[in-house]
């Protein structure tokens, strides 16, 4: 069984280590501490109720007016496969529902994960607030390789 709740600071070293050690897979980008601090309340984890162990985290970014991003998306690859991605999914999403964002977003390698959950694939170019807030200072720009997606 498993309990989905927003983080909290204790949240912070599980959910470096979930980004970081897919990061270094090349399927997702790394985030620092500080990164991480500054945006804990973004966050919903899964935590596995017999260990208490965080064994996975999104979160939802808000870019523009009625439009966020669903991002650092990871599961302990231990925990595949028992809807705990699709599950906080849905939480992200009931979140930004709340704060009245009406078009959620994704970058992804994961493309049949994300079509499971009714995101379909767009162009970037679609998304010029995601292109001008956060890619310019990626490493990956100008020649980023992941899909966006979008749902509304």
């Amino acid at each position: 069984m498993f309990e989905y709740r927003h983080a909290t600071f204790n949240d912070i070293d599980a959910i470096f280590s979930l980004i970081n050690n897919f990061a270094l897979e090349g399927l997702m980008l790394s985030k620092s501490y500080s990164t991480l601090y500054e945006i804990l309340p973004e966050f919903v984890v899964a935590v596995e109720t017999e260990s208490g162990k965080v064994v996975g985290c999104g979160a939802l970014h808000c870019t523009w007016s009625e439009l966020a991003e669903i991002r650092s998306l990871a599961v302990s690859k231990d925990f595949h496969r028992n809807g705990i991605g699709g599950e906080i999914v849905k939480l992200l999403i009931e979140d930004g529902k709340k704060l009245g964002v009406k078009k959620f977003f994704t970058l992804t390698y994961n493309t049949s994960f994300f079509k499971s959950v009714g995101f379909n694939i767009v162009l970037k170019e679609t998304l010029p607030q995601k292109i001008w807030s956060d890619c310019l200072s990626c490493p990956k720009f100008p020649n980023c390789d992941e899909v966006a997606m979008t749902l509304e």
